[in-house]
């Protein structure tokens, strides 16, 4: 495995090697509770005050407190609990409080969830609202000034976790002073530690978080900063630790492992200046553009922090992106560590305003204060070999022209399918049901692959279907037969051939090298029909796809596994019947539930027997090695992108080199697959994601020996030696 390129470290960083040395000595030698009177105890409370007033000195608190927490959840609700409080006392003292509870829409999901745990909990019945932002992430100062007068708390960021822009903190603090509000202001300074400067003494900031991990401390400890007189409520009561502020036995071994970063940052030797690390940010910048060169940048470089970067790319979800960058070893993320196995948007880019697609493709990189010059160059290195892998997959734009791939492709975004139908030979194509978000990366492939495209045809009248399809045509102006400019709604060219279907009724037909391409029309949709012709007919037993849009899914929720059929999509099916062969692979235009597929045989089954998927097909490393040593005749299949495999081509498995079956192209080997239900298959990935969803697909279709690699090659493989940022490495063959 190709050394590890951490670039998520606004999700956690490394430990730098002085904190758990720390640790260590603290376990070892200052063993005794600091709540102790004897020696033992005395020594670890001298550390431990030590370490606060070393705190104190960093952030500028004066004389305010600090409570170390166990991290910055825990210091928002504490704080959270704190202020609440304050304003249940003085409402019940007769004075004037605010009713509104504001935080920042871009705010951590800490924040409005502790906001709508305590004030549920302590009855005070506040109404919270988000405080808007504008498309470069900052605070909207007209808006706040509005409700200032009328807020109870404050919550805002010092720098956001996703998109690094960095608020305006002066200016937050101007308005409430301007506006005489009564305001008490909470700060997630969670990202400023160690990258802006903080004297908070200095500041109207009534209380900030901190995590020790996400400053190269461990896990399980950070702090909280209360300024002087400002209302305080204990989260945990027990036996009065941290002066009665924090109870339970202080985590020493933490505690002692942040002051060893706490004295990094005071002594000024280990951390890089702010110029420095905009510096080594600019030259990520750079490589994104050359490897990626539709990349666009979701928040100004000027106005966020010099170690983050948030991107998307037109045509890319920021799954593929991480699949991707993940292939090479490079770690990034798609957001928040915190929220991202949900695959939802960006909730930080939505409240930003910006359009859907970047908030769905959106990928984070971010890098540690301590990272060097050698660690960028390396990735700079991988991110140029990713861009090479996407050029020769013929995903992005290439100098040379691309072999083409053969059959049916698959392209996919937020539940939604795009169809790709060409023939190598003739470089004819047919592209099926285009989405908005899919053109460029769509024009991009039959560019790179010098395809010429018969027609774009939708399978429905659809305004927003019609909508990209017209706009898909413009864009390959170049590709397109001059015919194709005569067309009906749905996009099927004027002056087309005949064919008959198996049931002798007529039907307009392209042909696509030796394939015929269908068109059959249902009451309120067109199903395209794709196989061999015989003699002017296309028998049922030919047809190889149907692409029938959302006429299967009618009313029916777009899963028809778990809700009965609607009259329509039986209408629809009752009229496929004569036309199709059992084996007919559907392709259809939704699919919510990565269901990858269907055959036709599979769709006429009752809804009760329409997925049988079983527990039983997930095996893990061990155990696959065991199944292949009983299983001689086992298929092993690597359903990673072509992309992915250039970057990293899996290993060896005890003499075995995987088949290399991209989930894109799945469609085109399902056939085969179910006419051979003996020989086992056994799929695998890179997190054991798409290898579930094949293996699933299969069974659902009647393959009782598909089987996949539970966890993926990630959880599969000996970890590969880490560059976290702050080692020299060797220079690496890039991919050509």
């Amino acid at each position: 495995m190709p050394r590890e390129i951490y670039l998520d470290a606004n999700a956690t960083t490394p430990v730098l090697p002085a904190a758990p040395a720390s640790a260590q000595h603290v376990m070892e030698t200052l063993y005794g509770n600091p709540s102790s009177t004897h020696y033992a105890g005395l020594k670890a409370q001298d550390m431990l005050a030590n370490v606060r007033a070393r705190a104190t000195r960093v952030l500028g608190a004066g004389d305010g407190r600090i409570v170390f927490v166990s991290g910055a959840t825990e210091a928002i609700q504490t704080a959270v609990l704190s202020a609440l409080c304050a304003v249940r006392e003085r409402r019940a003292q007769g004075h004037p409080t605010g009713r509104l509870l504001l935080f920042g829409a871009t705010e951590h999901k800490a924040v409005p969830e502790s906001l709508a745990h305590w004030n549920q909990v302590l009855g005070l019945g506040l109404e919270i609202r988000a405080l808007p932002v504008n498309m470069e992430g900052q605070h909207n100062l007209a808006t706040l000034r509005l409700l200032a007068a009328d807020a109870a708390l404050l919550c805002t960021m010092a720098a956001n976790n996703e998109t690094g822009v960095v608020s305006d903190l002066t200016a937050i603090g101007s308005v409430l002073d301007q506006t005489g509000s009564r305001a008490l202001w909470l700060v997630d300074c969670v990202q400023a530690l160690g990258k802006l400067p903080l004297h908070l003494a200095d500041t109207r900031i009534d209380y900030a978080a901190f995590s020790g991990h996400k400053l190269y401390a461990p896990k399980g400890v950070g702090m909280l900063y209360v300024r002087a007189q400002t209302p305080f409520t204990a989260l945990m009561a027990g036996g009065g630790q941290e002066g009665g502020q924090r109870s339970g036995t202080e985590n020493m071994a933490g505690i002692a492992a942040l002051g060893a970063v706490l004295k990094a940052l005071e002594e000024g030797n280990t951390f890089r200046s702010h110029n420095a690390l905009r510096v080594l940010r600019d030259r990520l910048v750079e490589s994104l553009r050359a490897a990626l060169p539709e990349v666009v940048f979701n928040a100004p470089l000027e106005k966020t922090l010099p170690t983050t970067l948030n991107f998307s790319v037109p045509g890319f979800s920021s799954k593929e992106l991480l699949d991707l960058f993940d292939a090479a070893a490079i770690r990034v993320s798609s957001g928040s560590a915190c929220s991202a196995a949900q695959a939802a948007p960006s909730y930080v880019l939505q409240a930003m305003g910006l359009p859907a697609w970047r908030a769905a493709s959106a990928v984070r990189m971010s890098f540690g204060p301590a990272t060097d010059d050698a660690f960028i160059a390396l990735a700079c290195a991988r991110i140029a070999d990713c861009g090479a892998a996407l050029r020769a997959s013929g995903l992005t734009r290439s100098a040379r022209a691309v072999q083409p791939a053969e059959g049916v492709l698959q392209f996919s975004a937020e539940g939604a399918n795009s169809w790709l139908v060409l023939d190598p030979a003739s470089r004819h194509c047919v592209v099926v049901d285009p989405l908005p978000e899919l053109l460029g990366r769509l024009h991009t492939c039959i560019d790179n692959q010098n395809l010429q495209v018969l027609a774009v045809v939708c399978s429905s009248a659809d305004p927003s279907r019609v909508s990209a399809r017209q706009a898909l045509v413009q864009r390959l102006e170049q590709c397109l037969p001059s015919r194709i400019g005569t067309c009906d709604t749905t996009g099927w060219p004027a002056g087309c051939g005949a064919i008959r279907l198996a049931d002798g009724s007529p039907a307009n037909a392209l042909h696509i090298g030796r394939q015929c391409f269908a068109q059959l029309a249902l009451p309120d949709s067109m199903v395209h029909l794709l196989g061999q012709a015989e003699a002017g007919c296309l028998p049922a037993e030919a047809v190889r796809f149907a692409f029938c849009g959302d006429a299967l899914l009618a009313g029916s929720d777009c899963d028809p596994v778990r809700r009965p059929r609607s009259p329509m999509a039986q209408l629809a099916l009752d009229r496929l019947v004569p036309v199709l062969h059992p084996d007919t692979v559907l392709c259809q235009a939704a699919d919510p539930h990565g269901r990858i597929a269907d055959t036709f045989q599979a769709a006429l089954a009752p809804a009760s027997h329409r997925d049988q998927t079983a527990a039983c097909m997930h095996l893990d490393a061990k155990a696959l090695e065991a199944f292949l040593s009983e299983h001689a005749n086992t298929r092993l299949i690597d359903v990673r992108e072509t992309f992915e495999h250039l970057v990293s081509p899996p290993p060896t498995w005890w003499g075995r080199v995987p088949e290399l079956v991209p989930l894109s192209c799945l469609v085109n080997h399902l056939g085969g697959w179910l006419q051979d239900c003996q020989t086992p298959l056994v799929f695998i990935c890179r997190s054991g994601g798409r290898s579930a969803r094949t293996a699933a697909c299969l069974r659902r279709l009647g393959h009782p020996n598909a089987w996949h690699l539970a966890g993926g090659l990630a959880n599969s493989l000996a970890p590969p030696a880490a560059v976290l940022g702050n080692k020299e490495t060797a220079d690496e063959p890039a991919f050509t």
